[in-house]
């Protein structure tokens, strides 16, 4: 099982905060913007004697409502498509776990997110990785680099759309090309799609049940956390046409009983909120996207490219090690008695050296935090041993 390269870092953030250093948390995605209203009065009102189980496969009038809310994004999908889950954590590993056995293969675009591997290896199959390139911005490798991976132990491809680690957003033509290489070898499409709200450019957000002709493969990973910045009430969703995957689903619902009560409730509630929440949300991650990204490509050797989905990207390091980089800016660098926390891309590659001189970063911060996090970077990469800047320094200093 690995380590998750968002928390593995945790303890050193913790020693930092206990020295009296600040800790800007630009590794995980945790919005700070307010979980909607309608969310905790509904947690505040519960008029119940007993918190009691839920049916396995969550409460029937929240999965009607989701039913509802996915027919305003063209998803055609009804209420008995829905299972509720413990976030989409749990939604992924049931699906694994439902379509694959052990030694299957699954196709995944990297960088992707960490915990797909962890995931996998639960349900005993094994990740078959595909790396993009920042240069292209991340966008899809060509379908032909998926062809080649393809073996008879071959079950499904996994994809983020809108991505995360990197926010890359995948185009018509890309979803397309996924759709038939799905439909020519009978695979499974994992799509996990948490990020819809939040795509940037002027094309549709396209999900993988607009796909014609590949409804019985699709199965649809989807959350709570990030959109209504509700991460720790653990509710998500699994939403299939496939009967005979629910069946299979199903039973891993039994097994753990049911979903979180208060969770669902609070979830619920969430679908009633106000227009407005979501677009002023909305706004607040463009504004902080094209600060953070402006910001990124003035310093000296770093590059990122510019995110068009979700609120994550992966910026490209002047450094020797990014593992060794995120330790140290935890443990041994402050300034002005402030640090960042953040996620080595390395741990976004399965069984690679890729990724050694990128990191995740997410802009969950305000922007007065986002400038602070910026400086301490650009100071950071003065003075760190295994920084290409500092070792120009060091030789124009010496000239």
């Amino acid at each position: 099982m690995p380590d998750s390269p968002i928390r593995k870092l945790a303890p050193l953030a913790e020693q930092a905060r206990q020295k009296g250093i600040e800790v800007f948390h630009l590794n995980i995605g945790q919005p700070d913007l307010p979980t909607p209203p309608e969310a905790l009065e509904a947690i505040k009102n519960i008029d119940r004697k007993i918190l009691e189980y839920t049916p396995s496969e969550g409460i029937l009038s929240f999965r009607q409502k989701l039913a509802t809310y996915y027919h305003r994004f063209d998803i055609d999908v009804e209420t008995e498509d829905i299972i509720i889950t413990s976030g989409g954590s749990e939604a992924v590993t049931f699906a694994f776990m439902s379509c694959l056995d052990p030694g299957d293969e699954i196709i995944v675009p990297e960088p992707a997110y960490a915990n797909y591997e962890a995931f996998a290896i639960v349900a005993g199959a094994k990740i078959k990785a595909i790396a993009a390139d920042i240069e292209e911005g991340f966008s899809l490798p060509p379908i032909e680099e998926f062809e080649k991976l393809i073996s008879p132990k071959t079950k499904g491809i996994m994809i983020c759309n809108p991505n995360n680690p990197t926010g890359y957003l995948y185009t018509q033509q890309e979803m397309n090309a996924i759709r038939d290489l799905v439909k020519k070898y009978d695979l499974y499409l994992f799509s996990d799609e948490v990020y819809r709200e939040f795509c940037y450019t002027g094309a549709p957000y396209i999900s993988a049940f607009h796909l014609k002709g590949i409804e019985q493969n699709v199965v649809l990973v989807d959350s709570v956390s990030k959109r209504y910045s509700e991460c720790g009430l653990r509710i998500g969703a699994l939403i299939t046409k496939n009967k005979e995957v629910k069946r299979n689903v199903i039973k891993f619902c039994q097994a753990r009983l049911s979903p979180p009560l208060i969770g669902q409730i609070a979830a619920e509630a969430s679908l009633d909120a106000d227009p407005e929440y979501m677009l002023n949300n909305y706004n607040e991650y463009v504004n902080r996207r094209k600060f953070l990204i402006d910001g990124l490509n003035r310093i000296e050797g770093v590059y990122s490219p510019i995110p068009m989905g979700a609120f994550y990207t992966v910026a490209r390091l002047p450094v020797d090690n990014s593992d060794k980089f995120c330790e140290w800016l935890l443990s041994d660098f402050h300034y002005e008695s402030q640090t960042i926390f953040l996620a080595p891309a390395s741990g976004f590659y399965t069984g690679s050296d890729r990724g050694m001189n990128e990191v995740r970063i997410a802009y969950v911060l305000k922007k007065e935090d986002l400038a602070k996090s910026l400086k301490i970077l650009e100071e950071a990469l003065k003075v760190y041993p295994g920084s290409k800047v500092r070792q120009k320094m060091a030789s124009e200093e010496t000239k």
